[in-house]
Protein backbone atom coordinates (compact mmCIF):
# COMPACT_ATOMS: atom_id res chain seq x y z
CA UNK A 1 0.00 0.00 0.00
CA UNK A 2 2.85 2.19 0.73
CA UNK A 3 3.82 2.58 -2.54
CA UNK A 4 0.47 4.34 -3.94
CA UNK A 5 0.98 8.24 -3.99
CA UNK A 6 -1.77 10.15 -2.54
CA UNK A 7 -3.60 12.38 -4.66
CA UNK A 8 -3.50 16.19 -4.38
CA UNK A 9 -6.03 16.55 -1.90
CA UNK A 10 -3.98 14.60 0.50
CA UNK A 11 -0.34 16.17 -0.27
CA UNK A 12 -2.69 19.58 0.74
CA UNK A 13 -3.29 18.52 3.59
CA UNK A 14 -6.97 17.84 3.43
CA UNK A 15 -7.90 14.90 5.86
CA UNK A 16 -10.67 12.94 3.94
CA UNK A 17 -11.15 11.84 0.70
CA UNK A 18 -13.12 13.68 -2.15
CA UNK A 19 -16.26 12.55 -2.20
CA UNK A 20 -16.73 12.11 -5.79
CA UNK A 21 -14.29 11.37 -8.11
CA UNK A 22 -15.97 14.26 -10.34
CA UNK A 23 -14.18 17.05 -7.76
CA UNK A 24 -10.68 15.51 -8.30
CA UNK A 25 -8.18 16.65 -10.31
CA UNK A 26 -6.24 15.40 -12.85
CA UNK A 27 -3.93 12.98 -11.50
CA UNK A 28 -0.14 12.94 -12.62
CA UNK A 29 1.50 9.90 -14.44
CA UNK A 30 2.99 9.09 -10.92
CA UNK A 31 -0.81 8.75 -9.36
CA UNK A 32 -2.13 6.96 -12.18
CA UNK A 33 -2.33 3.43 -10.09
CA UNK A 34 -3.82 5.61 -7.62
CA UNK A 35 -6.51 7.16 -9.14
CA UNK A 36 -7.38 3.66 -10.82
CA UNK A 37 -7.24 1.87 -7.11
CA UNK A 38 -9.15 4.52 -5.08
CA UNK A 39 -12.96 3.43 -6.33
CA UNK A 40 -12.16 -0.02 -5.07
CA UNK A 41 -11.01 1.06 -1.86
CA UNK A 42 -13.91 3.52 -1.59
CA UNK A 43 -16.24 0.48 -2.52
CA UNK A 44 -14.62 -1.81 0.16
CA UNK A 45 -15.86 -2.77 3.37
CA UNK A 46 -13.01 -3.45 5.37
CA UNK A 47 -9.40 -2.41 4.43
CA UNK A 48 -6.59 -3.89 5.79
CA UNK A 49 -3.26 -1.26 5.21
CA UNK A 50 0.16 -2.50 6.35
CA UNK A 51 2.65 -0.65 5.92
CA UNK A 52 5.98 0.60 8.01
CA UNK A 53 6.41 3.80 6.96
CA UNK A 54 4.02 7.01 7.13
CA UNK A 55 5.59 8.29 3.78
CA UNK A 56 6.85 7.24 0.53
CA UNK A 57 10.13 7.76 -0.09
CA UNK A 58 9.49 10.89 -2.41
CA UNK A 59 7.77 13.02 0.35
CA UNK A 60 4.33 12.45 -0.99
CA UNK A 61 1.56 10.76 1.48
CA UNK A 62 0.67 7.81 0.83
CA UNK A 63 -2.94 6.84 -0.66
CA UNK A 64 -6.05 6.84 1.59
CA UNK A 65 -4.45 7.28 4.92
CA UNK A 66 -5.83 10.12 6.90
CA UNK A 67 -4.17 12.62 6.81
CA UNK A 68 -4.24 15.89 9.33
CA UNK A 69 -2.12 19.36 9.60
CA UNK A 70 0.54 18.84 12.08
CA UNK A 71 1.30 20.98 14.29
CA UNK A 72 4.15 23.06 13.33
CA UNK A 73 4.14 24.66 9.31
CA UNK A 74 4.10 22.17 6.77
CA UNK A 75 3.86 19.14 8.76
CA UNK A 76 1.38 16.85 8.51
CA UNK A 77 0.26 13.44 10.85
CA UNK A 78 -1.43 10.72 10.42
CA UNK A 79 -5.13 10.82 12.49
CA UNK A 80 -5.37 8.28 15.28
CA UNK A 81 -8.58 9.28 15.84
CA UNK A 82 -9.91 9.33 12.63
CA UNK A 83 -13.75 7.92 12.13
CA UNK A 84 -13.69 4.06 10.74
CA UNK A 85 -10.44 3.85 11.56
CA UNK A 86 -9.12 1.29 13.78
CA UNK A 87 -4.88 2.06 14.33
CA UNK A 88 -3.04 -1.13 15.75
CA UNK A 89 0.51 -0.24 15.85
CA UNK A 90 3.84 -2.26 16.11
CA UNK A 91 6.64 -0.39 17.56
CA UNK A 92 10.23 -1.40 17.09
CA UNK A 93 10.31 -2.49 21.02
CA UNK A 94 7.37 -5.09 19.98
CA UNK A 95 9.38 -6.10 17.32
CA UNK A 96 12.71 -6.91 19.21
CA UNK A 97 11.05 -8.51 21.54
CA UNK A 98 9.38 -11.08 19.62
CA UNK A 99 12.31 -11.33 17.60
CA UNK A 100 11.10 -10.44 14.61
CA UNK A 101 14.01 -7.57 13.89
CA UNK A 102 17.45 -7.78 14.63
CA UNK A 103 19.06 -5.13 17.35
CA UNK A 104 21.30 -2.87 15.82
CA UNK A 105 24.70 -1.47 16.14
CA UNK A 106 26.13 1.83 14.74
CA UNK A 107 29.82 1.95 14.28
CA UNK A 108 29.86 5.80 14.44
CA UNK A 109 33.79 6.65 12.94
CA UNK A 110 35.06 10.33 13.26
CA UNK A 111 37.08 12.35 11.29
CA UNK A 112 38.64 15.91 9.85
CA UNK A 113 38.30 16.96 6.38
CA UNK A 114 39.74 19.47 4.03
CA UNK A 115 38.41 20.96 1.05
CA UNK A 116 38.97 24.25 -0.71
CA UNK A 117 36.05 26.54 -1.14
CA UNK A 118 35.20 28.57 -4.23
CA UNK A 119 36.82 31.24 -3.73
CA UNK A 120 40.39 29.32 -3.63
CA UNK A 121 40.96 29.96 0.25
CA UNK A 122 41.07 26.30 2.05
CA UNK A 123 38.84 25.24 4.73
CA UNK A 124 39.73 22.98 7.76
CA UNK A 125 40.11 20.61 8.86
CA UNK A 126 37.29 20.48 10.51
CA UNK A 127 35.95 17.62 12.78
CA UNK A 128 32.83 16.17 11.37
CA UNK A 129 31.40 15.35 14.89
CA UNK A 130 29.85 17.73 17.08
CA UNK A 131 26.89 18.68 19.67
CA UNK A 132 24.68 20.45 16.87
CA UNK A 133 25.34 20.99 13.15
CA UNK A 134 27.03 24.17 11.93
CA UNK A 135 28.18 25.26 8.45
CA UNK A 136 30.81 23.42 8.12
CA UNK A 137 28.88 20.10 8.68
CA UNK A 138 27.34 19.04 5.20
CA UNK A 139 30.62 20.67 3.27
CA UNK A 140 33.07 18.13 5.82
CA UNK A 141 30.58 15.36 5.12
CA UNK A 142 30.42 15.64 1.19
CA UNK A 143 34.17 15.82 1.78
CA UNK A 144 35.07 13.29 3.58
CA UNK A 145 32.65 10.78 1.98
CA UNK A 146 35.30 11.72 -1.77
CA UNK A 147 38.55 11.30 -0.02
CA UNK A 148 40.43 9.25 2.67
CA UNK A 149 38.02 9.10 5.35
CA UNK A 150 35.18 7.36 3.16
CA UNK A 151 38.50 4.52 2.95
CA UNK A 152 38.52 4.06 6.49
CA UNK A 153 35.05 3.51 7.15
CA UNK A 154 34.88 1.35 4.67
CA UNK A 155 37.81 -0.50 5.71
CA UNK A 156 36.42 -0.66 8.85
CA UNK A 157 32.88 -2.28 7.23
CA UNK A 158 34.79 -4.62 5.28
CA UNK A 159 36.83 -6.33 8.04
CA UNK A 160 33.75 -7.02 10.35
CA UNK A 161 31.90 -8.59 7.72
CA UNK A 162 34.97 -10.64 6.90
CA UNK A 163 35.38 -11.34 10.56
CA UNK A 164 31.60 -12.20 10.62
CA UNK A 165 32.11 -14.37 7.79
CA UNK A 166 34.99 -16.48 8.91
CA UNK A 167 33.58 -17.27 12.58
CA UNK A 168 30.24 -18.51 10.90
CA UNK A 169 32.18 -20.75 8.79
CA UNK A 170 33.88 -22.46 11.94
CA UNK A 171 31.22 -22.69 13.77
CA UNK A 172 29.11 -24.23 10.85
CA UNK A 173 32.56 -26.35 9.36
CA UNK A 174 32.56 -24.30 6.15
CA UNK A 175 35.33 -24.77 4.43
CA UNK A 176 36.92 -21.67 3.02
CA UNK A 177 36.19 -21.82 -0.41
CA UNK A 178 32.91 -23.43 -0.55
CA UNK A 179 29.96 -21.01 -0.77
CA UNK A 180 26.90 -21.16 1.87
CA UNK A 181 23.89 -19.12 2.90
CA UNK A 182 23.62 -17.27 6.15
CA UNK A 183 27.44 -16.56 5.67
CA UNK A 184 26.44 -12.84 6.20
CA UNK A 185 26.81 -9.96 3.71
CA UNK A 186 27.83 -6.37 3.41
CA UNK A 187 25.88 -3.22 1.78
CA UNK A 188 27.73 -0.49 0.81
CA UNK A 189 25.40 2.49 0.02
CA UNK A 190 27.75 4.99 -1.90
CA UNK A 191 27.02 8.98 -2.43
CA UNK A 192 27.36 8.59 -6.09
CA UNK A 193 27.57 6.45 -8.87
CA UNK A 194 31.26 7.87 -9.38
CA UNK A 195 31.98 7.04 -5.71
CA UNK A 196 30.32 3.90 -6.18
CA UNK A 197 32.89 2.67 -8.86
CA UNK A 198 35.40 4.20 -6.89
CA UNK A 199 34.23 1.97 -3.66
CA UNK A 200 34.32 -1.24 -6.09
CA UNK A 201 37.97 -0.37 -7.04
CA UNK A 202 39.07 -0.17 -3.49
CA UNK A 203 37.53 -3.84 -2.24
CA UNK A 204 38.96 -5.21 -5.46
CA UNK A 205 42.45 -3.91 -4.08
CA UNK A 206 41.63 -5.97 -0.87
CA UNK A 207 40.94 -8.97 -2.35
CA UNK A 208 42.28 -11.55 -4.52
CA UNK A 209 41.23 -11.25 -8.20
CA UNK A 210 39.34 -14.42 -8.38
CA UNK A 211 37.82 -13.64 -5.14
CA UNK A 212 36.52 -10.26 -5.87
CA UNK A 213 35.21 -11.25 -9.26
CA UNK A 214 32.31 -13.41 -7.88
CA UNK A 215 32.15 -12.12 -4.58
CA UNK A 216 31.59 -7.91 -5.31
CA UNK A 217 28.59 -6.57 -7.47
CA UNK A 218 27.88 -3.11 -8.57
CA UNK A 219 24.35 -2.41 -8.94
CA UNK A 220 23.88 1.49 -10.10
CA UNK A 221 21.25 2.41 -12.66
CA UNK A 222 24.21 3.25 -15.32
CA UNK A 223 24.85 -0.48 -15.35
CA UNK A 224 22.93 -2.38 -17.73
CA UNK A 225 23.37 -5.29 -15.26
CA UNK A 226 21.93 -3.81 -12.49
CA UNK A 227 18.69 -5.62 -11.61
CA UNK A 228 20.62 -8.60 -12.86
CA UNK A 229 23.46 -7.70 -9.89
CA UNK A 230 20.73 -6.90 -7.23
CA UNK A 231 18.73 -10.43 -7.93
CA UNK A 232 22.08 -12.21 -7.94
CA UNK A 233 22.86 -10.83 -4.33
CA UNK A 234 19.54 -11.51 -3.04
CA UNK A 235 18.79 -15.04 -4.31
CA UNK A 236 22.69 -16.61 -4.52
CA UNK A 237 25.26 -17.32 -1.42
CA UNK A 238 27.45 -15.44 -3.61
CA UNK A 239 27.82 -12.17 -4.20
CA UNK A 240 28.88 -11.34 -0.68
CA UNK A 241 28.88 -7.57 -1.26
CA UNK A 242 26.58 -5.50 -3.05
CA UNK A 243 27.77 -1.64 -3.65
CA UNK A 244 24.73 0.79 -4.65
CA UNK A 245 23.97 4.38 -4.64
CA UNK A 246 19.91 4.40 -4.11
CA UNK A 247 18.31 1.12 -5.68
CA UNK A 248 18.55 -0.79 -2.61
CA UNK A 249 17.09 1.50 -0.28
CA UNK A 250 13.46 0.16 -0.36
CA UNK A 251 12.18 -3.68 -1.68
CA UNK A 252 15.75 -5.09 -1.27
CA UNK A 253 14.73 -8.57 0.54
CA UNK A 254 17.83 -10.30 1.72
CA UNK A 255 18.20 -11.45 5.37
CA UNK A 256 22.02 -12.28 5.09
CA UNK A 257 22.93 -8.32 4.95
CA UNK A 258 24.77 -8.11 8.36
CA UNK A 259 26.65 -5.30 7.84
CA UNK A 260 26.04 -1.76 5.53
CA UNK A 261 28.73 0.83 5.37
CA UNK A 262 26.35 4.07 5.54
CA UNK A 263 28.72 6.14 2.72
CA UNK A 264 25.65 8.40 2.39
CA UNK A 265 25.58 12.23 2.10
CA UNK A 266 21.62 11.97 2.55
CA UNK A 267 20.06 12.89 6.20
CA UNK A 268 16.44 12.32 5.55
CA UNK A 269 14.94 9.98 7.82
CA UNK A 270 12.47 7.78 5.88
CA UNK A 271 15.88 7.01 3.63
CA UNK A 272 18.18 6.11 6.35
CA UNK A 273 15.23 4.02 7.77
CA UNK A 274 15.29 1.77 4.78
CA UNK A 275 19.14 1.48 4.95
CA UNK A 276 19.13 0.47 8.16
CA UNK A 277 16.30 -1.90 7.78
CA UNK A 278 18.37 -3.85 5.18
CA UNK A 279 20.41 -5.31 7.79
CA UNK A 280 17.63 -5.60 10.78
CA UNK A 281 16.16 -8.97 9.09
CA UNK A 282 16.43 -12.39 10.48
CA UNK A 283 18.14 -14.90 8.62
CA UNK A 284 16.94 -18.32 9.29
CA UNK A 285 20.18 -19.64 7.75
CA UNK A 286 23.15 -17.59 10.34
CA UNK A 287 22.49 -19.80 13.22
CA UNK A 288 20.36 -18.68 16.73
CA UNK A 289 18.71 -15.47 17.01
CA UNK A 290 21.01 -14.06 19.93
CA UNK A 291 23.99 -14.67 17.52
CA UNK A 292 22.95 -12.55 15.27
CA UNK A 293 23.07 -8.57 14.55
CA UNK A 294 22.88 -5.59 12.25
CA UNK A 295 26.04 -3.36 12.38
CA UNK A 296 25.97 -0.19 11.04
CA UNK A 297 29.31 1.61 10.11
CA UNK A 298 28.29 5.81 9.73
CA UNK A 299 30.23 9.29 9.62
CA UNK A 300 29.94 10.62 13.17
CA UNK A 301 28.05 13.66 12.16
CA UNK A 302 25.58 15.51 14.50
CA UNK A 303 22.79 15.16 11.38
CA UNK A 304 22.91 11.12 11.61
CA UNK A 305 23.38 11.82 15.24
CA UNK A 306 20.00 13.40 15.23
CA UNK A 307 18.39 10.64 12.97
CA UNK A 308 19.53 8.00 15.36
CA UNK A 309 17.76 9.97 18.19
CA UNK A 310 15.10 10.57 16.23
CA UNK A 311 14.90 6.38 15.69
CA UNK A 312 14.82 5.71 19.02
CA UNK A 313 12.67 8.24 20.66
CA UNK A 314 9.73 9.09 17.73
CA UNK A 315 6.34 7.60 18.14
CA UNK A 316 6.03 7.35 14.70
CA UNK A 317 3.23 9.28 14.11
CA UNK A 318 4.40 12.28 11.86
CA UNK A 319 5.02 12.77 8.80
CA UNK A 320 6.07 15.37 6.77
CA UNK A 321 4.96 17.95 3.91
CA UNK A 322 6.49 16.33 0.06
CA UNK A 323 9.66 18.65 -1.11
CA UNK A 324 8.80 20.12 -3.94
CA UNK A 325 12.31 19.10 -5.18
CA UNK A 326 13.47 15.38 -5.63
CA UNK A 327 16.95 14.24 -4.12
CA UNK A 328 19.65 14.10 -7.24
CA UNK A 329 22.96 12.58 -6.93
CA UNK A 330 24.67 15.63 -5.59
CA UNK A 331 22.99 16.56 -2.44
CA UNK A 332 20.59 19.76 -2.91
CA UNK A 333 22.64 22.05 -0.84
CA UNK A 334 25.60 21.61 -3.11
CA UNK A 335 23.42 21.66 -6.42
CA UNK A 336 22.35 25.29 -5.90
CA UNK A 337 25.59 26.43 -4.26
CA UNK A 338 27.20 24.74 -7.95
CA UNK A 339 24.03 26.07 -10.13
CA UNK A 340 25.02 29.96 -8.20
CA UNK A 341 28.55 29.84 -8.88
CA UNK A 342 28.38 28.61 -12.16
CA UNK A 343 29.35 25.11 -12.05
CA UNK A 344 32.35 26.03 -9.48
CA UNK A 345 31.75 24.55 -5.48
CA UNK A 346 34.10 23.51 -3.12
CA UNK A 347 36.64 21.19 -3.95
CA UNK A 348 37.23 18.11 -1.78
CA UNK A 349 41.32 18.04 -0.91
CA UNK A 350 41.54 15.39 1.73
CA UNK A 351 39.99 13.75 5.09
CA UNK A 352 40.87 11.08 7.88
CA UNK A 353 39.65 8.74 10.25
CA UNK A 354 40.06 9.46 14.05
CA UNK A 355 37.95 7.48 16.73
CA UNK A 356 35.47 5.17 15.91
CA UNK A 357 32.75 3.99 18.68
CA UNK A 358 29.97 1.14 18.92
CA UNK A 359 26.27 2.38 20.44
CA UNK A 360 23.91 -0.55 20.56
CA UNK A 361 19.91 1.31 19.59
CA UNK A 362 17.27 1.34 21.96
CA UNK A 363 14.15 0.57 21.04
CA UNK A 364 11.75 3.50 21.08
CA UNK A 365 8.35 3.81 22.38
CA UNK A 366 5.36 1.92 21.20
CA UNK A 367 3.46 3.46 18.38
CA UNK A 368 0.41 5.72 19.25
CA UNK A 369 1.26 5.79 23.06
CA UNK A 370 0.56 9.08 23.00
CA UNK A 371 -1.78 11.91 21.35
CA UNK A 372 0.23 12.78 17.62
CA UNK A 373 -0.26 16.45 18.31
CA UNK A 374 1.79 16.58 21.68
CA UNK A 375 5.00 14.91 19.59
CA UNK A 376 7.25 17.32 18.49
CA UNK A 377 6.92 16.94 14.44
CA UNK A 378 9.40 15.40 12.52
CA UNK A 379 11.07 18.26 11.01
CA UNK A 380 13.93 17.99 7.32
CA UNK A 381 17.26 16.23 8.83
CA UNK A 382 19.08 19.29 6.42
CA UNK A 383 17.46 22.17 8.40
CA UNK A 384 18.08 25.69 7.18
CA UNK A 385 20.58 27.81 8.95
CA UNK A 386 17.58 29.96 9.86
CA UNK A 387 15.52 27.34 11.91
CA UNK A 388 18.97 25.89 13.40
CA UNK A 389 19.41 29.38 14.90
CA UNK A 390 15.95 29.98 16.08
CA UNK A 391 16.59 26.03 17.95
CA UNK A 392 19.45 27.32 19.35
CA UNK A 393 18.15 30.94 20.64
CA UNK A 394 15.04 28.79 22.44
CA UNK A 395 17.25 26.37 24.02
CA UNK A 396 19.74 29.39 25.45
CA UNK A 397 16.51 30.67 26.54
CA UNK A 398 15.73 27.38 28.73
CA UNK A 399 18.55 26.92 29.90
CA UNK A 400 19.07 30.44 30.99
CA UNK A 401 15.43 30.06 32.40
CA UNK A 402 16.58 26.58 34.33
CA UNK A 403 19.51 28.25 35.87
CA UNK A 404 17.58 30.81 37.30
CA UNK A 405 14.85 28.86 38.69
CA UNK A 406 17.49 26.57 40.41
CA UNK A 407 19.64 29.16 42.04
CA UNK A 408 15.75 30.77 43.36
CA UNK A 409 15.37 27.26 44.83
CA UNK A 410 19.12 27.35 46.80
CA UNK A 411 18.57 30.32 47.94
CA UNK A 412 21.64 31.60 45.35
CA UNK A 413 19.77 34.13 44.56
CA UNK A 414 16.76 36.59 45.76
CA UNK A 415 13.56 35.41 44.82
CA UNK A 416 11.09 37.68 42.85
CA UNK A 417 10.48 38.49 39.32
CA UNK A 418 13.78 40.06 37.04
CA UNK A 419 15.93 37.29 37.82
CA UNK A 420 15.22 35.45 34.22
CA UNK A 421 16.74 39.22 32.79
CA UNK A 422 19.25 39.77 34.99
CA UNK A 423 20.87 36.22 34.09
CA UNK A 424 20.28 37.52 29.67
CA UNK A 425 22.35 40.68 30.75
CA UNK A 426 25.50 38.58 32.41
CA UNK A 427 25.54 36.17 29.50
CA UNK A 428 25.25 38.94 26.94
CA UNK A 429 27.99 40.46 28.82
CA UNK A 430 30.14 37.11 28.82
CA UNK A 431 29.59 36.36 24.87
CA UNK A 432 31.35 40.44 24.03
CA UNK A 433 28.00 42.53 24.64
CA UNK A 434 26.09 40.82 21.85
CA UNK A 435 22.41 39.72 21.87
CA UNK A 436 21.22 36.10 20.98
CA UNK A 437 19.15 37.92 17.87
CA UNK A 438 22.37 39.42 16.56
CA UNK A 439 24.64 36.42 17.16
CA UNK A 440 25.70 33.72 14.54
CA UNK A 441 24.88 30.18 14.22
CA UNK A 442 28.49 29.45 15.42
CA UNK A 443 27.92 31.83 17.80
CA UNK A 444 24.92 30.54 19.61
CA UNK A 445 26.37 26.66 19.47
CA UNK A 446 29.26 28.57 21.30
CA UNK A 447 26.91 30.10 23.84
CA UNK A 448 25.26 26.27 24.22
CA UNK A 449 28.42 25.17 25.06
CA UNK A 450 29.36 27.79 27.60
CA UNK A 451 25.93 27.52 29.56
CA UNK A 452 26.66 23.81 29.93
CA UNK A 453 29.36 24.26 31.41
CA UNK A 454 29.29 27.55 33.93
CA UNK A 455 26.53 28.73 36.13
CA UNK A 456 25.51 32.45 35.72
CA UNK A 457 25.38 33.10 39.71
CA UNK A 458 29.19 32.54 39.51
CA UNK A 459 29.75 35.95 36.80
CA UNK A 460 26.78 38.17 38.26
CA UNK A 461 30.01 40.66 39.14
CA UNK A 462 29.98 41.55 35.40
CA UNK A 463 27.11 43.89 35.77
CA UNK A 464 28.80 46.20 38.48
CA UNK A 465 28.37 49.71 37.92
CA UNK A 466 25.16 49.21 36.01
CA UNK A 467 22.57 51.22 37.46
CA UNK A 468 19.75 48.80 35.69
CA UNK A 469 21.26 46.07 37.80
CA UNK A 470 22.77 47.58 40.68
CA UNK A 471 20.75 45.88 43.08
CA UNK A 472 21.54 41.97 41.64
CA UNK A 473 25.61 43.64 42.33
CA UNK A 474 24.06 44.51 46.13
CA UNK A 475 22.82 41.37 46.20
CA UNK A 476 25.20 38.91 45.56
CA UNK A 477 27.91 41.08 47.93
CA UNK A 478 25.41 40.67 50.60
CA UNK A 479 24.63 44.08 52.07
CA UNK A 480 21.41 44.16 50.29
CA UNK A 481 18.17 45.20 52.91
CA UNK A 482 14.95 44.89 52.71
CA UNK A 483 13.06 48.14 51.84
CA UNK A 484 11.33 50.08 54.93
CA UNK A 485 7.76 48.89 53.94
CA UNK A 486 8.72 45.40 53.65
CA UNK A 487 10.81 45.93 57.27
CA UNK A 488 7.25 47.52 58.71
CA UNK A 489 5.44 44.72 57.28
CA UNK A 490 8.21 42.48 59.02
CA UNK A 491 7.74 44.37 62.70
CA UNK A 492 3.87 43.87 62.48
CA UNK A 493 3.96 39.95 61.63
CA UNK A 494 5.94 40.09 64.64
CA UNK A 495 3.82 41.44 66.60
CA UNK A 496 0.85 39.76 65.83
CA UNK A 497 2.84 36.33 65.88
CA UNK A 498 5.01 36.24 68.89
CA UNK A 499 6.97 32.75 67.61
CA UNK A 500 7.40 34.09 64.08
CA UNK A 501 9.09 37.10 66.14
CA UNK A 502 11.78 34.46 67.78
CA UNK A 503 11.97 32.90 64.26
CA UNK A 504 16.18 33.55 62.84
CA UNK A 505 16.47 34.44 59.38
CA UNK A 506 18.95 33.26 57.07
CA UNK A 507 21.28 35.63 55.92
CA UNK A 508 20.56 37.21 53.00
CA UNK A 509 17.19 36.50 53.21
Amino acid sequence: MHHLPALAEFDAGVPSPPAASSERPAPEDAAAWSAALLPLLECARLRVMLSGTLERADGRGILWLPYRRGPRRQTREVDLAAPGWAVVGYSRAQALAERAVLPVTFGALDGEALWREQNGVEAGPHRLAGRYPTETTRPALFTALRTGFAEALLREAFGAARRLRAQRRRDRGVAADATAPGLGKLLVVAPDQANARRYRDLLRGWMPAAQAEHDIRLAVSDERDAHEALAAFRLQADPAILITVAMAYEGLDVPEVAVVAALTHIRSRAWLEQMVARATRVDPHAGPYEHQRALVYHPDDPLFALFRRRMETEQGTLARQPRTRRQSDLPLWLRDQLAEAGGQGIVPLESNALTLRYDTLKPGPALALHRPELEEAQGAMLDPPSVQERQLRQRIGEMVAAQAVEDEAGLQAMRGPGLYHRYNAILKRVLGNKGRSEMSLAELAAAVGWLERNRLADHAHLLAGDPRYAWTARQRRGDWKPPVGRVARNQSDKATDPARGRKEMPAGA
